[in-house]
């Protein structure tokens, strides 16, 4: 499965009603750790096929980005059944965003 891009308009049925555990990965354009964490993040999401996958862009998505209150990036947040159930912030290497699974 590919990373999904999420925005306000999808974020209800993508992530909060889905039957699959979500990892969200809130990054911006200029982030040098957002980065080195993207290609990690859609390499997971190549491999692992019971969890969805999505990115948000806290600069196009400010109302999301409030949400989660988000005041630094990356950051990474699992979403189990509309909750968020684990987070991390700053760059992760693969084994530590497997193990948040």
């Amino acid at each position: 499965m590919s990373v999904i891009k999420i925005t306000k308009e999808t974020f209800e049925n993508e992530v909060l009603k889905s039957e699959k555990t979500v990892l969200l990965d809130f990054y911006a354009d200029w982030c040098g750790p957002c980065k080195m964490i993207g290609p990690i993040v859609a390499e997971i999401a190549g491999e692992r096929t019971d969890i969805k996958v999505g990115k948000i862009n806290v600069d196009g998505e400010p109302t999301l980005a409030n949400m989660f209150n988000i005041t630094s990036i990356p950051m990474l947040a699992v979403i189990k059944d509309g909750k968020v159930v684990n987070q991390a912030l700053g760059y992760r290497p693969k084994e530590d965003i497997l193990a948040m699974l």
